[in-house]
């Protein structure tokens, strides 16, 4: 049978054991659960913002390490011995009991830095002996758990510094403007004695006090050989801080986008603080121009190409009042038109994909696509573009005529392969229009694509031809937040493909066109670009003046800029070239020269092609240079566009075998387009030679069209304006004949409507319904279309 003292002794050890065990277990997991503002820095650890933590406190996050110069300043001046003692201080203790004693009121604490963070935890709860005791309980406590840079580091992120200013980080900046590493010896004092009387700070107010208590600190810093002397006294004569400052505000909408994603955290992003600024002021600068014109606001991205990273993010103009004018809305997230700006994917995919060369002709001629009639910016037509020019022009026609080639569909899998998260609908509801603006995208996803293209490009020698896919990524704001998962630092041997989402040579083609754009002199707000940087740039304008967009790409940077009015409305004169481009420019001023990117031979193939059609080479063309092609361009078509024919031995007329004699004949290669593209292509190509007539008693050989319909075009549903006073319009039929001196005669349902001579326009007003339209020129050649006349019903 176990004895009574047996039993004793083993309830005392389970009491001990129970007591041991709840001691240890007596400190929460986190001391302090207070919540902390939102900061981020930049890459070199500059503040570049801050929001106020949920209590209205101003309370960075908990930092580690703590500067030497208030380490010491904090010790010395509330617990010298802080290094030696278990968490408390037994002779502090006794003294400050025998003065308690002496005055009949507490007037000291005796109370170490550990027994102040605990104080700290505990709300600061009412000074008597039973709290002490729970204080110095705890503090050996934790002393036990922490280490003393911890304990320290732990007292200076949550110690009071005045007002609702709480911690080191958050003082240095409110009362000095700069991080706590860069404090002088004055300033980290000053910040030393605060928490030990905190109202002290404020403005104009016990400033003899505070500085009192400052000097003597500094003295006994001089005393302890901290401080030289010399340097002692000149920290004396610092003046006090006056007005708490404001917290540097350089990337507002950065903050509110980590605001939302790392609430109460301290972030160092990827900003260069200088770019930053300097991108902002040039914001600024055509922003109040741009005012003028009631354009009220404007963003800006710049990237690293290589990593991603981003160095300057400006979502918006400033106000005071962020609510004017939607200031607070990030542009750099918001889904606006795209205008133009995909123009060069589409060019850079059919490069790819070998259906056109980059200076394959594109017709630019009146073109309907059902109920879409695209127009040139400046309502001309060319006839007849090499596509590399389209796209430098920014023409619209040809890029439709490209989109409707290519496919809506595969160039919607295109875009979304490049990263645009907002195609947020089936393509058939974007339909052709995806290439003019009929889609929205963001400068982010915008940035993020061509960024791709611009490292798949720089990598794709190193890679030994070959492709990896981790090249298309999101822009990155976050710096090294996990290394081994950013994806702006990866190795170059792992994961690599064959084939990339588009070529190393259609890119490199597609940058080379871009290039190519030259600063039309007579545009609103143009500024002078001085940089000799080659900029591979587009710009882009959506309808109704409502987004105006450009774009830079170098193989070092990426710029994107967005300009216009945050609500969508639209002003005159808000084009990507007058007001977006000027800002991109001025941008690439401020970043360092830049190289251009290899031509990727091994994705490319040499090969004969027409000069005048872009095309690769047939028998017949005439000149032939032999150039680089991206290698897919060896599968696309031959020119289809210069022809062998036969002319009569004065080399005057044309002729066939049914008319004259072949031995006789003079067989020349001649350009030939169709009568539409040839109508508008000889009025700005005057080397352009026409077809010869044929020779009289001639017939032709049908291999050429002499006449072609410009309107009505490829469809037969013609609407007819109705007047105010109810009466039906007219309309204006036109074609194009190969003889510019030929006279064509217009019926319709066999009714003569008139002759046309030279230019071959007729302005008719048919009945409802359904018609056939004839013309036919002096020589018997014609053409038919059959024609339909809506009735206004059905034109609702």
């Amino acid at each position: 049978m176990v004895s009574r003292k047996l039993k004793f002794r083993i309830l005392i050890i389970l009491i001990v054991a129970s007591l041991v065990i709840l001691y240890l277990l007596c400190l929460p997991v986190s001391l302090f659960d207070d919540p902390t503002s939102t900061v981020i820095e930049d890459r070199n650890g500059i503040l570049i913002g801050a929001r106020i933590a949920a209590d209205g406190q101003w309370r960075f996050p908990y930092r580690q390490d703590i500067p030497d110069k208030f380490k010491k300043s904090i010790t010395q001046f509330e617990d010298r011995y802080f290094f030696k003692h278990p968490g408390i201080n037994l002779f502090s203790l006794l003294r400050a009991t025998v003065q308690n004693i002496r005055a009949g009121r507490i007037v000291s604490g005796g109370s170490t830095i550990t027994m102040q963070v605990i104080r700290l935890t505990r709300k600061s709860k009412p000074r008597t002996v039973w709290e002490k005791l729970i204080e110095i309980l705890l503090a050996v406590r934790i002393e036990i758990k922490y280490s003393k840079s911890e304990i320290l580091a732990l007292y200076a992120s949550h110690a009071p510094f005045g007002g609702n200013v709480v911690g080191l980080e958050a003082a240095a900046w409110r009362y000095f403007g700069r991080a706590p590493d860069d404090l002088s010896w004055a300033e980290a004092a000053l910040l030393a004695v605060l928490p030990n009387a905190p109202s002290l700070i404020y403005p104009g107010k016990n400033h003899e006090k505070l500085a009192a208590k400052r000097n003597k600190l500094i003295n006994r810093l001089i005393e302890r050989e901290f401080i030289d002397p010399e340097s002692g006294r000149l920290a004396m004569k610092e003046e006090l801080p006056g007005k708490p400052l404001p917290l540097e505000q350089a990337a507002p909408h950065l903050l509110d986008r980590i605001f939302k994603e790392k609430p109460g955290q301290l972030c160092r992003t990827t900003i260069e603080y200088s770019k930053q600024k300097a991108v902002a002021e040039i914001i600024e600068i055509h922003h109040r121009e741009l005012n003028f014109s009631e354009i009220n606001n404007a963003a800006a991205l710049v990237l690293e190409t290589e990593s991603g990273n981003v160095l300057a993010y400006v979502g918006n103009t400033q106000s005071p009042d962020t609510s004017i004018h939607g200031n607070d809305v990030d542009i750099i997230l918001a889904p606006r038109s795209t205008g133009s700006i995909l123009k060069p994917l589409l060019y850079a995919a059919m490069l790819d994909d070998g259906e056109i060369l980059p200076n394959t002709l594109i017709a630019d001629i009146p073109t309907r696509f059902g109920g879409m009639t695209p127009q040139n910016f400046d309502g001309s037509f060319a006839g007849a573009v090499p596509a590399s020019k389209a796209l430098y022009q920014s023409l619209n026609v040809p890029a439709v005529r490209l989109l409707q080639r290519f496919g809506v569909q595969h160039f919607y899998d295109v875009l979304k392969k490049c990263g645009f998260t907002t195609l947020s609908r089936p393509p058939d509801h974007y339909g052709l229009s995806l290439i003019l603006g009929g889609a929205e995208t963001t400068l982010w996803d915008l940035a993020s694509a061509y960024s791709g293209m611009a490292r798949e490009l720089n990598h794709y020698a190193g890679n030994n031809g070959k492709y990896d896919p981790r090249d298309w990524h999101p822009p990155v704001y976050f710096l090294n937040n996990n290394p081994e998962k950013n994806p702006g630092e990866f190795s170059r041997e792992a994961n690599l493909i064959r084939d990339g989402i588009l070529s190393a040579s259609a890119v490199w083609f597609t940058f080379k066109a871009m290039k190519e754009v030259n600063r039309p002199p007579d545009y609103f707000g143009w500024k002078s670009f001085s940089s000799s940087s080659a900029i591979a740039w587009k710009t882009g304008t959506s309808f109704g003046f409502r987004d105006a967009w450009a774009l830079g790409v170098t193989p070092e940077y990426i710029v994107a800029v967005w300009v216009g009015n945050a609500d969508g409305e639209g002003r005159s004169g808000l084009t990507g070239i007058a007001t977006a481009a000027p800002i991109l420019f001025d941008i690439f001023n401020i970043l360092p020269e830049t190289s251009w990117f290899d031509p990727p031979y091994d994705d490319m193939a040499r090969a004969a092609v027409c000069r005048q059609s872009g095309q690769r080479a047939n028998p017949y063309c005439e000149p032939v240079d032999t150039t680089w092609i991206p290698a897919q361009g060896t599968k696309s078509s031959a020119c289809i566009y210069h022809h062998l024919i036969h002319l009569d031995k004065t080399g005057k007329y044309r002729v066939t075998d049914a008319c004259y004699p072949p031995s006789e004949m003079v067989h020349v290669s001649w350009f030939i387009l169709p009568p539409v593209m040839e109508w508008y292509y000889k009025k700005l190509n005057p080397l352009y030679r026409n077809l010869p007539s044929l020779y009289s008693g001639c017939e032709s050989d049908m291999s050429t069209s002499l006449m072609e319909f410009i309107y009505p075009a490829d469809h037969n549903k013609i609407y007819l304006p109705i007047d105010l006073d109810g009466t039906k319009g007219s309309v204006i039929l036109e074609v194009a004949h190969r003889n510019p001196h030929s006279t064509v005669f217009w019926h319709i349902d066999n009714d003569y409507l008139g002759m046309t001579t030279g230019i071959h326009q007729l302005e008719v007003c048919p009945s409802f319904g359904k018609h056939n339209l004839t013309v036919t020129d002096e020589r018997g050649s014609s053409v038919t279309r059959e024609i339909e006349i809506l009735e206004p019903d059905s034109q609702k």
